[in-house]
């Protein structure tokens, strides 16, 4: 280890010129996925603990190397970042002695292509693994001379500033990505650890030219990693379909990629029309006792008759279904575009990795019962989750392994096809058509032995207290009968029947 403040590594002189700003070549690199509270913040969710991903060794550069954006692509973003470089190997280091093993911190620029991400969920092989991804340097900071919370990164773009932050502002401090890499396996010397970027990343193209500083102002001689410059490239290379998944982008990819919707130029995401809807334990409670019939005749009454899903049966005969809408949207399969977007993460996995408790994910296939729309890996997940059930318009796949699972179905049937010989999972939390029904995120999905109905948020409340009033007249109304009484002006009941029957109310 130098012991140097700052350091370059013209001492350790290296012959292959990509790793100029490192003590040699690395012979691993671990990269972690969330690790700023300001970029948690940005994207919706925090962490409980670190995870990781690997980069190649052969995706480092120096600096003032340029980066290509492969051709076909759009979303090619930077990431600053702070890197640790191992010094001395470590295996099962306590937190207290984990920053002993760090030889040298950097400044290091975590590149990715966001139009390669769906097909390598978490692993970023493609989209993060390219030849030049990760540029480090230029100079190295002795770790023994810093303190690790009170390092600031910087980075700049055509010269403005977009990203300063310190690793005081990091969830998981420093020392405990060394820590806690080394239960599982040797970190040894000359590995990097990418530490994670804050807010400020988004989307630069061909022309563009990224700086990133790492520095410790507060230390003596406010030692500094110099600036990291990399210049961005056309490439001319693109991706052949009869080796591999291709490039795909859609808006959501977008505004991760740009760090916004509004940066990204997209409009707003629109809000579920229930934004505003709490379905209560006293509202669920109160439609746990509505049969589906009753509350069909009370949404008719004020002129909605297009409320039932018609064609899909529950799975469980006895179940009761009542939840808030997730959407997921099928097209009809089209090979081109299934391969483009049909395997890896798709809209499918990323729709039930979003179903939270209450909820029930709601599937547009088409009416189309000749392909599965979910099996029993998906069930599992929606139970895990606590959701509160699925509804397709079209088949089950594994239908005996999803029906141990317990969780409430309602579909078309079994059918033992993948969902890729008759769909293409296209995007999901959107406005889908179920079973001739439009269903918004956010709707109140009730189903019991008649089926399935939508109920529009604004009106659960009102109609669910007109059909357990509905259900109670009618009660009445059965036990007359039972009495022997005849239908005729009994049901409905005309005004002396109405008479004894609100006398009869009036007297509970």
């Amino acid at each position: 280890m130098s012991t140097d403040s700052t350091s370059t590594t013209d001492a350790t002189t290296t012959a292959d010129p990509r790793f100029a700003g490192l003590p040699g070549r690395p012979g691993k690199i671990i990269a972690v996925h969330l690790s700023y509270a300001s970029r948690a913040d940005q994207r919706g969710r925090r962490p409980a603990s670190p995870s990781y991903f690997f980069k190649p060794a052969s995706s480092v550069a120096a600096s003032g190397s340029t980066i290509e954006r492969p051709a076909g692509t759009e979303l090619l973003a930077f990431e600053g970042e702070v890197a640790l470089v191992i010094g001395t190997a470590a295996r099962h280091v306590p937190l207290e002695r984990a920053w002993d093993h760090v030889g040298w911190v950097t400044a290091s620029d975590d590149f990715g292509v966001y139009d390669l991400r769906a097909n390598d969920k978490g692993s970023n092989v493609r989209s993060k693994g390219r030849d030049g991804y990760t540029p480090i340097g230029p100079r190295l900071i002795d770790a023994r001379t810093v303190d690790p919370h009170a390092l600031r990164l910087r980075t700049w773009v055509n010269g403005e500033l977009v990203q300063d932050d310190t690793t005081a502002g990091l969830i998981f401090p420093l020392a405990q990505f060394v820590a806690d890499l080394s239960q599982h396996m040797t970190l040894e010397p000359g590995d990097v650890i990418l530490t994670g970027t804050p807010a400020g990343s988004s989307v630069v193209v061909p022309g563009d030219v990224v700086e990133v500083e790492v520095d410790a102002p507060t230390a003596p001689g406010a030692p500094s990693s110099g600036r990291l410059v990399t210049t961005v490239v056309q490439g001319e290379h693109g991706f052949d379909p009869a080796v591999g998944s291709v490039p795909a982008v859609d808006d959501a990819q977008r505004a991760d990629a740009w760090g916004s919707r509004e940066a990204a130029g997209l409009a707003p995401a629109a809000q579920p029309a229930a934004a505003a809807f709490v379905l209560t334990p006293e509202l669920r409670a109160k439609l746990e006792k509505a049969p589906v019939a009753g509350l069909s005749a009370q949404l008719r009454k004020r002129g909605l008759n297009n409320v039932v899903i018609d064609g899909i049966r529950p799975m469980h005969p006895d179940t009761k279904l009542i939840g808030t809408a997730r959407t997921l949207r099928f097209i009809p399969n089209r090979e081109d575009l299934f391969k483009a977007h049909g395997g890896g993460y798709n809209p499918q996995k990323q729709a039930f990795d979003a179903l939270g408790a209450g909820e029930v994910m709601v599937i547009e296939a088409r009416g189309d019962a000749t392909a599965g729309t979910l099996g029993d890996i998906l069930a599992i997940r929606a139970h895990a989750a606590g959701a509160a059930g699925i509804v397709t318009d079209g088949a089950v796949r594994d239908y005996d392994a999803v029906a141990a699972v317990g969780i409430p179905v309602f579909s078309k049937g079994a059918h033992p096809a993948v969902l890729g010989r008759r769909h293409v999972a296209w995007d999901h939390d959107v406005t889908i058509g179920c079973g001739g029904v439009a269903v918004q995120p956010g709707d109140v999905i009730v189903g019991d032995g008649d089926g399935v109905i939508v109920i529009p948020p604004g009106l659960v409340e009102e109609v669910v207290d007109a059909a357990l009033a509905q259900e109670d007249e009618d009660g009445w109304i059965a036990d007359r009968v039972a009495d022997g009484e005849r239908i005729e002006g009994l049901f409905p009941m005309n005004a002396a029947w109405r008479e004894r029957y609100e006398q009869r109310e009036e007297g509970r």
